[in-house]
């Protein structure tokens, strides 16, 4: 699959995903960084077809409405650490990949 790892998360969570064979990117990786507006990742998104996982719940509404990004993955998770983050994600994973 292929991500937009949002500015919210850690670049970390970039690096786990392309570890286990996704095509994945940081907003870091970006032009703009850290900065790049919401609008510029749901174009992104749609243009390369890739699921934004963030944690902001403006994506949502723009999701609902008007079907970017693309896809959407929103992480709400309350304040973690990021190995408990990263902890979560593998076993969600694992759970795709079982029920795949």
């Amino acid at each position: 699959m292929r991500f937009i790892v949002d500015a919210q998360l850690p670049r970390h969570l970039n690096t786990f995903l392309s570890e286990q064979g996704h095509d994945a990117i940081h907003t870091l990786d970006l032009t703009d960084g850290n900065r790049t507006t919401d609008k510029r990742i749901n174009e992104l998104s749609k243009i390369e077809q890739r699921v934004v996982i963030t944690k902001d719940a403006d994506f949502v509404d723009s999701f609902l409405v008007s079907k970017k990004p693309y896809k959407l993955l929103l992480i709400s998770t309350g304040n973690i650490t990021n190995k408990e983050l990263k902890e979560h994600c593998k076993e969600l994973a694992c759970n795709c990949f079982l029920i795949d």
